[in-house]
């Protein structure tokens, strides 16, 4: 297998999709709209359920250019945070960053994964993992952060936590999962943490093979992370997670989707308010989710205070983003990107 065969497919395996966040709001919108059949009274009442925040866009880092350069996309921010409790703000770190990028014109969506870290510059925190902005910050300054070192417009955010899937996945009944035996051990490590945080009661997994998970384990499943592959296979146990829910969910009847909806939107935080949900309906009919990505596509690891994954560089990657994201072909990352690359570039020694 030649070099470059060899970079296609570890690109392929790190860029499975994280589709969470976006497909469970599309779903919902498609099923209740659609399926059901119901009036606009019905479905405000359903999307009024969400947590609505309201933040100021004019600080979230977004240059003129970039605002012109991309104002044919609508990028949305989803953040997925190890809330222990109701706090979807800041102080929760966010595990779990995709960039839901929508062309109006064709309503083609990518989803870009941001590997949680991801070694960038926090303003007021310097260089850091990226999952700390939102900590630091809450969603203001995690959009702020994805905004100033990617070069991007996004103002809108969905966050969601452990809960949210955990209810979820137990509204549903249960989804099934073919559990690996080196899966077991790790998985049952997260059962009482999860237990405790959601506050469900739960079982252990004794056996390896095809069972159905309840919402803890589901949830403890995919936070699996050490066996081989690391983040990277835990993203993938994610999407299981979530393919394995909207199996699910097509089996059930009118009044069950209908108790799904109640129980899920309410765990949903977010600045995009009900008007402009709605407002996204006709044309969410012609979403289609195109390609998935994971950023960035270049990394090398350093262990500094702790283990970062540093893009090498932070301006190629930016460029090669842009290009496959946005056709951008010739595009220049712009200065804010090229002083924050040379501060890596400072700080780890890695130029390429």
């Amino acid at each position: 297998m030649s070099r470059a065969e060899r970079r296609k497919e570890e690109k392929q395996r790190k860029n499975r999709a994280l589709k969470i966040f976006l497909r469970i709001i599309l779903v919902i919108i498609i099923i209740i709209v659609i399926l059901l059949g119901v009036a606009f009274a019905f479905v405000n009442s359903k999307f009024s359920k969400m947590q609505q925040v309201d933040i100021n866009e004019e600080d979230l880092g977004i240059s003129e250019e970039t605002q012109e350069k991309l104002s044919g996309f609508r990028n949305i921010a989803l953040f997925g945070v190890d809330s222990r409790d109701s706090n979807l703000d800041k102080g929760n770190r966010s595990d779990c960053i995709i960039i839901a990028s929508i062309n109006q014109e064709t309503g083609e969506v990518k989803l870009v994964s941001v590997y949680r870290d991801t070694y960038v510059e926090i303003e007021g925190h310097g260089l850091d993992k990226i999952t700390h902005a939102y900590s630091y910050g809450g969603p203001e300054l995690a959009l702020k952060t994805l905004n100033k070192n990617l070069d991007l417009n996004i103002t809108e955010f969905v966050t969601v936590n452990f809960d949210a899937v955990a209810d979820a996945v137990n509204a549903l009944g249960g989804v099934t999962i073919d559990v690996e035996q080196n899966e077991i051990q790790y998985l049952n490590s997260y059962l009482d943490e999860t237990a405790k945080v959601t506050g469900l009661d739960t079982s252990r997994v004794t056996k390896a093979g095809k069972q159905t998970l309840d919402g803890v384990q589901a949830v403890a499943y995919s936070r699996i992370r050490y066996t081989a592959g690391g983040d990277y296979k835990r993203t993938e146990r994610m999407r299981t997670v979530i393919e394995a829910m909207f199996d699910k969910i097509k089996t059930k009847s009118i009044g069950e989707i209908n108790e799904f909806a109640d129980e899920i939107l309410p765990k949903i935080y977010t600045n995009i308010n009900v008007g402009e949900i709605l407002g996204l309906i006709p044309t969410a009919l012609n979403f289609k989710i195109s390609d998935s990505i994971g950023w960035p596509y270049e990394t090398k690891g350093i262990t500094l205070d702790r283990w970062y994954g540093v893009p090498v560089t932070l301006e190629s990657n930016v460029v090669d983003l842009h290009k496959e994201v946005f056709g951008e072909e010739d595009y220049t990352a712009s200065s804010d990107v090229k002083n924050i690359s040379d501060k890596i570039i400072n700080k780890t020694g890695y130029n390429k």
